[in-house]
């Protein structure tokens, strides 16, 4: 990364060979403030990293939850500690100096992890739909069906597909022509933010993100959506009242963390493409709270809902001291 430049010195580079940065201003029409912005979003990056931390480590220390349930858990909470880290650290250096200028690579890198992890956390809050699915409707095919090494490629597959349906995005970037200006009004970058600078047709690009975001998130929600409906059947026909409770109870701290997860990110979505009339400060705090809030709320929720989680966090803690 360069040292921040002016908005003059950015609009120089206004050819496709002279491309070598883009310029991220932050927060338009919030300069003024990002300074005290950043307080709130520090604490929650902090609490974010410590809480998925903890789970991280609980599980992996703990042999008696090496179930496909928490090792499920492990993999979310691991995915959110990169997904706000490859954002909030250059966001907050960024309200805390001024606009920082990004080397080419460096940009499109940042741009591929945004995606790829936020298509992998959608993937794997899939996976712990179908887990709860099996464990409930299926219970007696549950550790024949759910075992550790349909776990790891369950986990490898994840990655591939991320990994697949990204790639081709940054390659329509490389594509595009840049003569218009570097300054991207944002705090990290990402593919329309990038793309909305050329001075080609980017109507390739649009499709095919709208088109991948559709093919993944959207089908994972309506997949996760199908096996809850398929859950709430099957409980609502068990007989007592407590296996009832205690099948809601497995259930509580997965729905309320995809609740929080495809809420943001749906608003966000659509609010950038239809919200013609929302002030650009609103879409660029979504769009970095999209990112942040589900790996600061995750770790809480399975903390309080989780009491295996919860105990065993307290009795780390307390090892520790």
């Amino acid at each position: 990364m360069h040292a921040p430049l002016t908005y003059e010195h950015a609009e120089l580079n206004t050819t496709h060979t002279q491309v070598t940065f883009f310029l991220l201003t932050g927060v338009p029409g919030l300069e003024d403030i990002q300074i005290w912005i950043s307080i709130p979003f520090s604490f929650m990056y902090l609490l974010a990293v410590l809480g998925n931390v903890l789970v991280v480590a609980v599980v992996a220390l703990d042999q008696s939850l090496h179930e496909p349930m928490y090792l499920f858990l492990a993999m979310l909470a691991f995915n959110d500690v990169l997904l706000c880290t490859v954002t909030v650290p250059q966001m907050l250096l960024i309200f805390w100096q001024g606009p920082l200028a990004v080397a080419l690579p460096a940009c499109l890198t940042q741009m591929f992890f945004v995606h790829a992890l936020f298509l992998s956390e959608s993937a794997v809050l899939l996976a712990m739909a179908f887990d709860r699915y099996v464990a409930i409707c299926t219970p007696l095919h549950y550790t024949t069906l759910l075992t550790g090494p349909l776990i790891l490629k369950v986990g490898l597959a994840l990655g591939a597909r991320s990994v697949a349906v990204v790639t081709p995005g940054v390659l329509l970037i490389l594509r595009l022509d840049f003569c218009r200006s570097t300054i991207i009004l944002h705090t990290y970058c990402e593919n329309m933010g990038i793309a909305k600078l050329a001075c080609n047709s980017i109507t390739l690009n649009s499709v095919y993100g709208l088109s991948a975001a559709l093919l993944t998130t959207g089908l994972d929600f309506v997949f996760i959506s199908l096996s809850y409906w398929l859950i709430l059947k099957a409980v609502l026909q068990l007989p007592s009242r407590e296996a009832r409770t205690k099948a809601f109870g497995t259930c509580g701290a997965h729905i309320c963390v995809i609740l929080i997860f495809y809420t943001l990110a749906f608003f966000s979505f659509f609010t950038h493409r239809f919200g013609h009339h929302v002030a650009r400060h609103t879409l660029i705090l979504l769009a970095n709270l999209y990112l942040l809030i589900p790996p600061t709320m995750n770790p809480i929720v399975y903390g309080i809902k989780t009491k295996e989680i919860r105990i065993r966090v307290v009795g780390l803690c307390f090892r520790s001291k």
